[in-house]
């Protein structure tokens, strides 16, 4: 990890023989991280003292904001040059984020055999396991023995992104079996592949969800799964360093969401004309839940006015029933996330959530009970049953909703992240005032007392 104490010693570099020395010692990942916290302007310099092999790996680990700059400031030969040694799948993940004019343009500098399989990855649709795939494996044909496989890799396959497995396909490249690099380097040279090779092959789809096989990966402990088409083809291959880039970019979409940002793909340091696009309209959709949360309370002015304990009560009442919804919420969400539930699992959810929230309902409604008889007027103390009451109802509904929910999104294939905190919240909010307020009513119309 590039700690700051280097960083600053790096950016302390006058010499750029010396920085050039020192950013060719670093790992591909640290050079990525020094050069994007880099000025624009110092950017293409620091890139240009790097080695062709470490230009690659490095170009790879930047932001797509600073890969566009970048091809923005280097030579047409450089950028060609550049683009066409990247590994299909990081190529095509870069096109995604250029505008169109620019891929069309780098397309056609590239290779015929680069832009074949670029052009294959990009066809795919964006979420699907084709698209993260990349075209370099390692195949083997069924009648070779150990040794000739062996050979064909050394000679062959040196450029794959991973040979931790191969793949046995037949004369249609349809796939049969898989066998891992280090049964082949343990087996004796003439035995033939296909009777070391395991028949038991877990493959994806080129339309599996990229979240499913990241999932698919994670169960069976893969680097690396083999990608079919619909005939059982083998096409590529999706390796555990993008799978683990899915994972974490589904987390932040499923976390943003539950907060309210738009997309789910905000960075910490977008500009600020992102972060305002990204979150503005949530935060006016709020104000409209919101008045409709103070337009349930509006009606009941004299009765706050009669019981002014109430003003205090009403926003502990709101507070708490919103975050037993979010903590419900957030658990089922990353549940069904990770592969830990299923929709089948939603009546298990809810018995659990059940029987946790009537323990919870019952702790919080004594508690805000308590404090109302502390906060009230002594004639006024009737307040507090009344409260308690309606804080087990409305912490006993969060919770259920919490879970049902998601699980109603997830039913009709529909992302769960899309219930977000605030909608949950506010609308238990307007919920839970008007039951409270309501029923505050009507024990002071029944005590002779009129609002």
């Amino acid at each position: 990890m590039l700690t700051q104490e280097k960083k600053q010693v790096l950016l302390e570099f006058t010499g750029l023989n010396q920085l050039k020395w020192e950013l060719n010692q670093l790992p591909a990942v640290d050079v990525g991280e020094y050069i994007s916290a880099l000025p624009p302007d110092r950017q293409a310099i620091a890139f240009r003292l790097l080695q062709k092999d470490k230009a690659t790996a490095v170009f790879e680990y930047l932001p797509a904001d600073v890969q566009e700059d970048l091809i923005s400031s280097l030579h047409a030969a450089e950028v060609r040059q550049l683009v066409e040694s990247m590994h299909p799948d990081d190529r095509a993940e870069l096109f995604d984020e250029l505008p169109a004019r620019i891929v069309r343009k780098l397309l056609e500098q590239l290779s015929p055999a680069e832009r074949q399989a670029t052009a294959k990855i990009l066809g795919y649709a964006e979420g699907t396991t084709g698209r993260v795939m990349t075209t370099e494996y390692v195949r083997l044909r069924q009648g070779l023995t150990v040794g000739e496989a062996l050979e064909k890799i050394r000679l062959a396959d040196d450029d794959k992104e991973t040979i931790y497995y191969a793949y046995v396909t037949d004369d249609e490249r349809r796939l049969v079996r898989v066998v891992s690099l280090r049964q082949l380097l343990f087996a004796r040279p003439e035995v033939l592949v296909r009777d070391i090779a395991s028949e038991r092959v877990i493959k994806v789809y080129t339309e599996t969800p990229q979240e499913e096989a990241a999932q698919l990966m994670k169960r069976y402990d893969l680097l690396a799964c083999p990608v079919v088409d619909r005939e059982d083809r083998l096409v590529g291959i999706v390796t555990i360093d993008d799978m683990v880039d899915v994972l974490e970019e589904e987390a932040t979409e499923d976390i943003q969401k539950l907060a309210g940002v738009s997309g789910g793909d905000e960075a910490a340091l977008s500009a600020p004309q992102v972060t305002i696009r990204k979150r503005l309209p949530w935060l006016l959709g709020n104000i409209g839940l919101y008045i409709g949360a103070a337009s349930a309370i509006a009606p009941f002015q004299g009765v706050i006015s009669v019981v002014p304990v109430l003003a205090v009560i009403m926003p502990i009442l709101s507070n708490t029933s919103g975050n037993v919804a979010i903590q419900a919420l957030s658990v089922t969400v990353r549940g069904l996330g990770i592969g830990e539930v299923t929709v089948a699992d939603t009546f298990r959810i809810l018995r659990k959530e059940i029987l946790a929230g009537l323990g919870t309902s019952v702790a919080l409604g004594l508690t805000l009970g308590i404090l109302s008889l502390i906060w009230a007027h002594p004639a006024d103390r009737w307040v507090a049953l009344v409260a308690a009451c309606v804080m087990m109802i409305n912490v006993f509904v969060a919770a259920s909703l919490g879970t049902l929910l998601p699980m109603g999104l997830k039913r009709i294939n529909l992302d769960p992240a899309l219930i977000s905190g605030p909608l949950l919240t506010t609308s238990l909010d307007a919920i839970g005032f008007m039951t409270f307020l309501s029923l505050i009513s009507v024990v002071l119309g029944m005590m002779g007392h009129t609002a």
